[in-house]
């Protein structure tokens, strides 16, 4: 039986992902720090430390862990967290994969359009495309730098680069899902790429199945929205009034800080790549995606 080991499988993606890999019978192995049912082993990325038992006879890691990007502000202390988590966890699974001599047949990572960086453009980014020179862009331009060293060892590897992921229950999608009323946020020009997660688990699940799947990808749905169109589009599948307002950018730099430019900026992503290939999107335009997540 193909064993799959996965980080992060107790998050939105990863427990779905798990879901999945089980019923297609895969063997599924999760690295935690609280370890509670028989397939989950212990990691702790501060000490290095993985249980030896969670890397034996592995076939495939699939790699999703890393610090919230936008759980918390920005300050110094924050961002070390999230570079570490993303870098540290890679690297040490890295060293164990080298150190027991484990013969992975592939790695997969996740990464983030946020390599392109926090801006409003018109260009449409491609894979091909430099990393932006600012934070949010060297966290995955370091993220994907440790993730590639896999290919030192001679094992294929994926990196999906992720939009929004947009999903039943919690995620983006909850927070933008306001009570009474929605509105775009600031100009509402700025782009919004976004995934259905059921898309975006069946292309983890794709790097394991397709041995030609590898390299990196633009995990994001054919159809890009701009604040406004997403906003206006969820105001009608969740039948609450739509204001055409903004809520304006100076308000969102009191409550986030710093990290208010991931609400405030978005640049399209081409998803050229991918569809090239054999996957087919379930959900390639977002009315279909909500229709899915509100009524289904």
């Amino acid at each position: 039986m193909t064993t799959i080991l996965i980080t992060g499988g107790t998050g939105l993606v990863g427990q779905l992902l798990q879901k999945k890999l089980v019923a297609k019978n895969y063997k599924v192995r999760i690295l935690t720090r609280n370890p509670k049912r028989e397939h989950e082993f212990y990691w702790n990325i501060t000490h290095k430390e993985i249980d030896k038992n969670a890397l034996l006879n592995v076939d495939y890691i699939i790699h999703l862990a890393g610090a919230g990007i936008a759980d918390k502000r920005w300050i110094a202390k924050r961002k070390k967290e999230i570079i570490d988590s993303r870098t540290k966890s890679t690297n040490l699974l890295l060293e164990k994969t080298k150190e027991l001599k484990v013969p992975l047949r592939g790695f997969t990572s996740a990464s983030a359009i946020g390599y392109y960086g926090a801006i409003t453009s018109e260009s449409i980014f491609k894979e091909s495309d430099k990393p932006a020179n600012d934070f949010i862009g060297n966290v995955c331009q370091q993220w994907e730098a440790y993730s590639l060293k896999f290919e030192t060892l001679n094992i294929p590897t994926t990196i999906l680069r992720t939009g929004i992921v947009l999903s039943k229950k919690g995620g983006a999608l909850s927070k933008m899902n306001t009570p009474i009323v929605i509105n775009p946020i600031a100009s509402g020009k700025q782009h919004i790429p976004w995934i259905h997660i059921d898309d975006l688990t069946n292309l983890f699940i794709k790097a394991i199945e397709d041995n030609t799947f590898t390299g990196i990808y633009n995990a994001v749905a054919p159809e890009t929205q701009t604040s406004y169109s997403f906003a206006k589009i969820l105001a009608k599948h969740t039948k609450k009034m739509f204001i055409p307002i903004g809520v304006p950018t100076f308000v969102l730099k009191i409550l986030f800080g710093e990290m208010s430019i991931l609400l405030t900026t978005g640049s399209r992503v081409a998803s050229e790549k991918i569809e090239k290939t054999d996957f087919n999107f379930s959900y390639k335009k977002l009315n279909k995606a909500l229709d899915n997540i509100f009524n289904s």
